[in-house]
């Protein structure tokens, strides 16, 4: 295996990052302040305890899984979109690194920039409200599972889009209805019991449940259940780039 390409393509994507820190990392942590201060601070201080946790603490995990989910793909999908498009794949495509080189250095550095935006917003929210975490290590655990199963999404995404709006329909359309669907303000143990079943299709309630169990030890579906759907996720993304890559899928455009 290439550590050099993996090294330098890991190496660039980060540089990248930092260049447009106000973009990539300060928009978000903002954005997702304005969620604290409206729904945890002013709406959260008129709503009752869910589970035994106060309002603005229960949906601190969904907003990280919010931010998370949207930047991941953002930054894996973009990451490998913009030298298609502006012509320098040519140079990733004439050098000896191999398809899993190319997706390490990617979808790794994707996903330690959304690892690092999740831990920033967890730290803000701490300025708004306060919280516990029971279990850190699942935290932990969720949270870099998560972010790189959908920085390889966002990986294929990439790969799959020849214009920029194709980049932004599934983040847009798609991931984060699910998301603000899969129980990131509630818990679905509030919606009726046909709507309950309903919600169990929706992907993303499976990750913000378990993501919450490991802060307050309470969740809509077992644990257990939770990242095995995450587990299944990530090896459908892994056998979906292995298949476009063994088709003689190429980089270009």
């Amino acid at each position: 295996m290439n550590l050099h390409a993996i090294k330098a393509i890991y190496r660039f994507e980060m540089a990248r990052t930092f260049r447009t820190i106000t973009q990539s990392i300060a928009s978000p942590v903002l954005s997702t302040s304005l969620y604290f201060v409206v729904f945890g601070s002013a709406i959260g201080s008129r709503m009752g305890d869910i589970g035994g946790v106060s309002y603005g603490a229960f949906i601190i995990p969904g907003l990280i899984m919010l931010s998370l989910l949207n930047e991941s793909i953002s930054n894996a999908s973009f990451g490998i979109y913009m030298p298609k498009w502006a012509g320098t794949i040519f140079e990733l495509l004439s050098a000896p690194v191999s398809f899993i080189e190319v997706v390490l250095g990617y979808v790794g550095a994707a996903a330690t920039k959304s690892v690092m935006l999740g831990l920033l917003i967890l730290v803000t929210a701490r300025f708004f409200v306060p919280y516990g975490i029971a279990h850190p290590f699942w935290m932990v655990g969720f949270l870099v599972l998560t972010a790189v199963t959908f920085s390889l999404f966002g990986f294929i995404i990439g790969l799959w889009a020849d214009d920029f709006q194709k980049l932004q329909v599934i983040p847009l359309m798609v991931v984060t209805p699910l998301t603000f669907l899969g129980g990131a303000f509630y818990s679905i143990n509030m919606l009726p019991p046909f709507w309950q079943r309903v919600t169990l299709f929706n992907p993303v309630v499976y990750l913000i449940s378990g993501f919450r169990w490991s802060f307050y030890g309470i969740a809509d579906v077992d644990v257990a259940t939770s990242a095995l759907a995450t587990l299944g996720f990530l090896a459908l993304c892994l056998v979906a780039v292995w298949w476009i890559f063994r088709t003689g899928y190429k980089l270009r455009s």
